[in-house]
Formats: C-alpha cells, structure tokens, sequence
C-alpha cells in the first residue's frame, strides 16, 4: 500500500483487499505524510473486520451514508464539448429538511464544470436518475461526478475518469472541494 500520484490533482491510495483494490481519492494539497497516514489507517480498518466499510459487496446494492448522497451510477452520450450526463442518486431524503440537492461534475483539479440542481426531495423515488448538460468537457478529460445533501454536504461515493476511458465508482473524502457548495449555481428553494 502506498499513496501515488495520479498525474491529475489527485493522490490516489490503493488498499489492498480481500475482494477487490479500493482507491481513496485526496486532494494534491494534502502533505505526503498525511496522505500515508489515511492510507495506513484506512487500510488496518479494512483489515480489522474483514470486510471495508467503505466497500459494498455489490455495487448495484450500495447503502448510502445515514446523512449522505451517493452516486450510484453514470451513463453520458453525445459529443466532446457537449454531453449530456444521466446521473443516478441514492439518498436518505426525508422531505425539504433533508435531500439530495444537486449533483455536479468537477476536473480532477476540484474546478465545477456543470452543475445539475434538484429543486425537491426524492422520499419514495430511491435511487432516482436525473439528466443534464450540456457538460463541456474533453473525452479524455479526468472528471469527477458527485452529489450533495443540503444538510450535510458531499457525499463520498463518486464516479471518477473519463469519458474515453470510462467512469468507474470510487471513494473520495467529503472535504474534497467542499467551498464549491457555496459557488453558484445553489438552489433557491425546496418545492417538497
């Protein structure tokens, strides 16, 4: 287990497991001690029970997070510089108090590209797929494509790559970026 650089604004730590290697995704900003350090511990509690809490058995089958959003799956058509992504969202939305309320689509570097606002909560669509775009962004771009609660940020499961390469589900701290939540666009009300 060692942390490495990916070549795009992002260290990735690779933990080796039982089932399958999960990455962990960190900013570059991150100092290289640190990055060991989350790698190291995010590998003995992995190892301590078996099996990784941040690793579902299925990925068709993700639970997520008590009080956070997770990108399930990702299916973009169109043409380079204009696709439109079909992102699917799991999330604990109980009404306007607590709901997904946008999903986005950054670089690797955590600048937004797009932005897709949900303007109500989804209590008994679960999980639910919404469109959006045009996303510009080149096919062999590294993006990164997340949800967000309205009352508890980022979620950690995302989907990350690119479009030539493809998107597969990875891991990535809930900090990442987070000031983006205050960029617009930010939706200006709840509708239920």
């Amino acid at each position: 287990m060692k942390p490495k650089l990916s070549g795009s604004g992002i260290i990735r730590c690779h933990i080796l497991h039982a089932k399958r290697n999960t990455p962990i995704l960190l900013p570059m900003n991150i100092k290289p001690s640190a990055a060991f350090l989350i790698c190291l511990l995010t590998m003995c509690a992995c190892s301590n029970s078996g099996s990784s809490g941040i690793e579902p058995s299925n990925e068709n089958e993700l639970v997520p997070d008590d009080n956070k959003a997770a990108v399930r799956a990702v299916s973009v058509n169109g043409d380079a510089g204009s696709y439109t992504f079909s992102v699917t969202v799991a999330s604990p939305d109980t009404g306007c108090s607590q709901y997904a309320d946008w999903w986005e689509v950054l670089r690797a570097d955590g600048s937004l590209l797009y932005r897709r606002i949900l303007t109500h909560s989804h209590v008994t669509e679960q999980p639910f797929t919404r469109s959006g775009g045009p996303v510009q962004v080149a096919d062999n771009e590294e993006i990164i494509v997340r949800a967000h609660m309205n009352n508890s940020g980022y979620g950690e499961q995302v989907f990350s790559g690119s479009i030539a390469s493809g998107l597969s589900m990875q891991t990535i701290a809930s900090s990442f970026m987070e000031a983006l939540a205050f960029v617009d666009p930010i939706p200006a009300d709840c509708a239920f």
